[in-house]
């Protein structure tokens, strides 16, 4: 039977007992990085796409009538997404207790949550990493910004191409499935994190679901 709280009063992981560092830390493969950044991709033009605002392009070469094109359509607009996509991995966290590629989601995890909780209540926790360093960047995230970068300047014509000529395509699989992936690499696009009641799921998750109960009415 497990004691109360109140009769724990250390909580300790000890170096000798922590696994092997492949074992510990497993950076992000092709399959998440690319899932992720299509992810943020397609939020990140769902929140800029919303605004109604008409750039100036100056006076018209022959009718000399000032022209403008709308910002959603704008080459601005993609810059603008496309130089902050990777930084917007940095709000990801590494959650442990979940498998695949749902083990990156924003959120504090439920294993730092527990253990939060249980330093509220004055119950000592020891561990390897202290406790100041509990919600820094883990390797993982870190790995996947770093990783971000590199894909996102080897695709940006890719990426590019999406957004001037194929926005009714699914940016996920035509990014990742079709251009960035082998066909053997693509498993973690499929995989849905259906999490508890209150959680949060990522906004292409959240669509897929709502797509699979429509279906089932």
């Amino acid at each position: 039977m497990r004691p109360p709280l109140g009769f724990l009063p250390l909580l300790f992981l000890s170096a000798s007992a922590r696994p092997e560092e492949g074992d510990w830390v497993k950076l992000p493969d092709k399959c998440e990085v690319c899932k992720y950044v299509a992810l943020e991709l397609k939020s990140s033009f769902e929140e800029t796409g919303k605004t109604k605002e008409v750039i100036d392009t100056g006076y018209g070469f022959l009718d000399g009538k000032r022209s403008g094109v709308k910002y959603t359509k704008s080459d601005i607009r993609l810059i603008e997404v496309m130089e902050n996509i990777c930084s917007r991995l940095l709000d990801y966290s590494l959650h442990k207790e979940r498998s695949g590629s749902n083990r990156f989601a924003k959120g504090m995890s439920e294993t730092f949550e527990t253990l939060h909780n249980l330093v509220h209540k004055g119950v000592k926790v020891v561990m390897d990493i202290p406790y100041e360093l509990w919600n820094e960047t883990s390797a993982e995230v870190a790995d996947l910004k770093k990783q971000c970068e590199v894909m996102v300047e080897e695709y940006e014509e890719i990426i590019e191409d999406w957004y001037k000529n194929h926005q009714e395509e699914d940016l996920t699989s035509f990014l990742c499935a079709t251009h960035v992936l082998k066909e053997s690499e693509t498993g973690c696009l499929n995989e849905i994190w259906e999490g508890k009641k209150g959680d949060s799921a990522p906004l292409d998750e959240k669509k897929k679901k709502k797509k699979k109960r429509k279906k089932e009415k």
